[in-house]
């Protein structure tokens, strides 16, 4: 079946890290895979995860635990587009509690979720946990990062049927064996904390300490070419998205003080392509799969080594090349830990807008709990506007809502001609997809 998942995801070769992962991931394994941001470790625990479950009736048998809700819909996503034919659960913070209890009822064979909403379950007995024989905890750096120690321990302790265990991360610690007592971890070390080669550093230096005007001329350079702009704090993100919104640039913000259905907006449209830019702090530098991203911008540069390797990974993904910028004030010094010297770049004085971005996103009132899909979308669209299959996008579908990525020159006339038609026999809100 192995070969039927590659397939599926249409993916031609593994990598030698995903190889080497398949090998070693069997039945009463406890492995820490240890391999740099953006190498492909979703999919390098995934296939070799799915070869250990027995049938679709023995209830829950595989937990999936990860750090954050984006990550856990993006694992969820990538089983999807594997086509197993296993039934997963998502559960994260922020998701409508009862809504997860009542996917339960089902019994799901494998279950994806945060430390502290799956904690929280295993607390009021909402699945039984004695048929989970494998664990996997993605990204167990940052959940111990983010403070979800206590949280994990109770799930482990939870588990008296475990017998395989799995962890990954990007960087190594001597405190991930702590957990299991007398479990023996085969470690696969995948050269963490390099760079990738394909990756150009580059520097700009402002005139003074102001460096908005020196971000803002960067960034109409990149004339619509993808970037994340990192800053270090929430406050710089907004601060800069206002000058930005005044200046008429487009772009997206992301961090962890937004309302969830506003950070999955922003996720959305930077991935179908509705605008280019997105500003946000350390939380997209991990666990984020964005591909295609050409340039990662440092405003604000990072306080310590391992956010440096983070927020570049983001960018010279699995072969493909990109742009890691400096954005520094006149007497800035670059810290100690970058040890590759950048290249000077120099920007005109004069700036010029892009384009606009190729794609506009449409929001439908409607999601999966309606029983609604991409297909039933399209068809929509096709039959009932003058769009051909090319102006159409990606199409994303959550719980209650569907977005999806049309041409920006037809929006006006699309919105007009749909406007009150019933979409599966189903009256629909439908409209522009803006932020809350």
């Amino acid at each position: 079946m192995t070969e039927t998942y590659i397939a599926n995801l249409g993916i031609e070769n593994l990598n030698d890290m995903q190889l080497k992962t398949l090998q070693a991931i069997v039945p009463g394994c406890s492995v820490t895979l240890i391999a740099p941001t953006g190498s492909g470790k979703t999919l390098a625990f995934l296939l070799p995860a799915f070869k250990l479950l027995r049938n679709k009736a023995a209830g829950v048998q595989i937990l999936i635990i990860v750090p954050s809700r984006e990550l856990a819909i993006q694992v969820g996503d990538v089983i999807k587009e594997m086509k197993t034919g296993f039934k997963v659960n998502i559960c994260y913070g922020g998701h409508d509690f009862k809504t997860e209890v009542n996917n339960f009822r089902e019994p799901a064979s494998v279950i994806i979720g945060t430390p502290g909403r799956l904690a929280d379950h295993i607390r009021r007995k909402s699945f039984d946990t004695a048929s989970v024989h494998t664990l996997i905890i993605d990204e167990f750096d940052k959940s111990l990062e983010l403070g979800f120690s206590t949280e994990i321990k109770q799930i482990i302790d939870s588990l008296s049927g475990l017998k395989t265990k799995v962890l990954t991360s990007a960087t190594d610690s001597e405190q991930f064996g702590s957990y299991f007592p007398g479990s023996n971890f085969l470690k696969l070390l995948f050269e963490p904390g390099l760079i990738s080669e394909a990756l150009k550093l580059k520097a700009v230096r402002a005139a003074g300490n102001d460096k908005l005007d020196l971000l803002f001329r960067l960034l109409c350079s990149f004339a619509g070419e993808t970037a994340l702009v990192f800053c270090n704090h929430r406050e710089a993100v907004e601060r800069i998205s206002k000058l930005l919104s005044y200046n008429g640039l487009p772009h997206g913000i992301y961090h962890g003080g937004m309302e969830q259905y506003n950070r999955e907006l922003s996720l959305i449209r930077f991935r179908n392509g509705s605008h280019q830019i997105l500003l946000t702090t350390d939380l997209a530098s991990r666990g984020l799969d964005i591909p295609g991203i050409m340039h990662v911008v440092h405003y604000q540069l990072p306080a310590a080594e391992a956010s440096w390797v983070h927020r570049n990974g983001r960018t010279a993904r699995m072969f493909a090349e990109g742009t890691s910028w400096l954005v520094l004030a006149e007497n800035e010094s670059i810290p100690y830990f970058i040890k590759t010297i950048p290249e000077t770049a120099e920007l005109t004085e004069e700036s010029f807008l892009p384009p606009f971005p190729e794609w506009e996103t449409i929001y439908i009132s409607a999601g999966k709990k309606q029983k609604i899909s991409r297909g039933d979308i399209a068809g929509f669209l096709l039959k009932n506007t003058h769009l051909q299959t090319s102006d159409i996008g990606k199409i994303d579908i959550t719980d209650h809502a569907s977005f999806v990525a049309i041409k920006r020159a037809e929006c006006v006339s699309v919105l007009k001609k749909i406007k009150g038609l019933p979409l599966k026999k189903k009256a629909l809100q439908i409209e522009l997809a803006y932020q809350l």
